[in-house]
């Protein structure tokens, strides 16, 4: 299979996927009105609702939504062989990734800006609320404990990395302030703003630079290899300082209106990421590598779990993910200015993630000449590492040097986790004030709110080993997008809308990922736990199926509710019809 031969299959699947089905359905069935009064245009506070121009909300909708998901869950996928991975980032996009971003904020819009937890109350059951935000808040922490393991100990700990990465979050405050402040336009804001954070990636690969890093992040030459000492259980000083680094980002983006750190920020990092797809598209082509020995299929289980349900958990955000929709009806919705705008914000923004992952693909197929090389390379173990490299390859075929490029793709995988970060911080915080406030009043404090959840994030980051939350954040993160759709569904039910288009991806993503979870919790209990040695390797083991089983039961919970109140809705729906008759 040739790289060239992947991209037109992308396009294929944007062209019939967006321009044909997705504007049927907004067409046929939700009929947006721009007479309508959105929730950002009725409530602006200039925090959370703020009317927003389509194009700057579609950078924060993409930024907010791609992070480490659709880069590292295809290289991880890919285990299972090339095919599989493709098949189900393409359809999965298609049928059911952009219907709950798209439906989501659509939702969100026509519902005054309500949450999830809001609508469950009064669509599902009262109690469906507070499962749903217990659940919420696990699957949440899962995202912040598998993003902070990369950010805090494998790119961050980089010396050539942290330099960027502060440029462009400074810069990206400074375009807030260009912005709201002081009224610039917003094409002047853009060009300062990524060309000076660029000039800061390209700072931070100078020689002087990496060097004042190294020292900070305690590196030593121990047998031609840099070596930071090891302080406590396997963190070493630089993994310490990285993952303290990446707790205080996620404070002020969980404390700061949205104006002032997440929206700017996002927007900026926005075109570093959007530069770099180009970027590796215009080395595809200037390449036009195929995949050597790579095989079409590997086995039904090449250790990191079976075909399914593991296959369709793993590539998360690439085809679907429960984080969109939380984005889409909590974000985007509320800074919505006209309802047409929902198509291309949100699902716009999927398929340009769904390109983003073939992407991300490509580097673990193509840029190392097959599977000897990807394995060589790291593999489905380390993901990131192969990540940056291929992207770097695929760069360098149009000049640029492979070490500036490493660097890039560093900074790039980077922003792409941290900007999600923060925002799972502030949905974290809004999440347990809203399950607990009224019992321990002081979580309705942002700033305790957010350091509960950090704190928990630190305990995750140090304790258990990356792939492992993974996989469970995986299953948890399309667990979430299958409530997600049961949600829209009722929603389509209750104001007399074609809802099947939303409901039988429900009971797909329901179905497989519940299986995930179970998976995933027997291999924690009772495979790995009785092997652990250590006490750090059993409080992990512990830590992983304890969750698998409480987001297992929350979620059984809200589906059996959630299909009575479906069942309601349609009996109430075919009486009047029958009385007709």
């Amino acid at each position: 299979m040739n790289a060239l031969l992947v991209l037109l299959l992308a396009c294929a699947a944007v062209v019939l996927g967006y321009g044909w089905y997705a504007r049927k359905i907004d067409r046929e069935v939700i009929q947006p009105d721009d007479k309508k009064a959105t929730p950002a245009k009725m409530f602006m506070d200039g925090v959370d609702f703020m009317p927003t121009n389509r194009n700057v909300l579609f950078g924060y909708q993409f930024k907010s939504i791609a992070a480490l998901g659709p880069i590292l869950g295809p290289i991880v996928a890919v285990q299972f062989g090339w095919l599989p991975a493709l098949l189900w980032i393409l359809l999965g996009t298609i049928f059911i990734g952009w219907v709950q971003d798209y439906a989501s904020i659509i939702v969100g819009a026509r519902e005054e800006g309500q949450t999830f937890g809001a609508l469950s109350y009064r669509l599902i059951s009262p109690r469906a609320r507070t499962i749903l935000l217990v659940f919420i808040y696990f699957y949440l922490w899962l995202i912040m404990g598998s993003f902070g393991v990369q950010v805090g100990f494998n790119l961050l700990t980089q010396p050539a990395v942290p330099l960027g990465v502060l440029a462009t979050i400074l810069l990206g405050v400074l375009a807030g302030q260009m912005t709201y402040k002081w009224k610039q336009d917003i094409i002047l804001t853009t060009v300062v703003t990524v060309v000076l954070s660029f000039v800061g990636i390209w700072l931070g690969t100078l020689p002087a630079v990496r060097d004042f890093f190294s020292a900070i992040l305690g590196y030593r030459m121990v047998e031609g290899k840099l070596v930071s000492p090891t302080l406590f259980l396997a963190v070493t000083q630089a993994k310490l300082i990285g993952s303290l680094a990446v707790v205080l980002i996620c404070y002020f983006g969980g404390v700061l209106p949205i104006w002032r750190w997440a929206q700017p920020i996002n927007y900026v990092a926005f075109w570093i990421v959007f530069l770099g797809v180009v970027g590796g598209v215009l080395g595809l082509l200037i390449w036009r590598p195929d995949m050597g020995d790579f095989p079409v299929f590997t086995r039904f289980n090449p250790g990191v779990g079976p075909l399914w349900p593991i296959l369709f958990v793993t590539v998360a955000c690439g085809a679907i993910s429960g984080w969109h929709s939380l984005v889409s009806s909590s974000g985007s919705a509320r800074q919505l200015e006209k309802e047409t705008d929902a198509l291309f914000v949100g699902g716009g923004a999927m398929y340009l993630e769904m390109f983003f992952a073939i992407i991300a693909y490509l580097t673990a197929t193509v840029a190392f000449g097959g599977l000897k090389g990807y394995q060589d390379a790291g593999g489905g173990a380390a993901p990131a590492s192969v990540f940056s490299t291929g992207l770097a390859t695929f760069m360098n075929k149009w000049g640029l040097p492979m070490d500036l490029g490493k660097a890039y793709g560093a900074v790039f995988l980077t922003l792409m986790a941290l900007t999600i970060m923060y925002l799972v911080v502030r949905f974290m915080r809004v999440a347990s004030a809203e399950a607990l406030g009224d019992r321990i009043p002081i979580l309705h404090n942002v700033h305790v709110g957010t350091i509960v959840a950090l704190v928990l994030t630190l305990i995750l980051i140090w304790i258990v080993p990356f792939l492992q939350i993974w996989v469970v954040f995986g299953a948890a993160n399309q667990l979430m997008a299958s409530l997600a759709l049961l949600l829209i569904s009722l929603w389509l039910l209750s104001r007399g809308k074609n809802f099947q288009w939303s409901f039988w991806p429900f009971v797909f993503m329901f179905v497989t990922t519940i299986a995930a979870l179970l998976w995933n919790a027997y291999s924690a209990l009772l495979v790995k736990l009785p092997q652990a040695k250590t006490a750090d390797a059993f409080a992990a083991q512990l830590i992983i199926g304890i969750v698998a089983l409480v987001l297992v039961v929350a979620a059984g919970l809200l589906a059996y509710d959630g299909l009575r109140a479906l069942f309601r809705a349609r009996a109430a729906a075919a009486a009047p019809a029958a009385a007709r008759e």
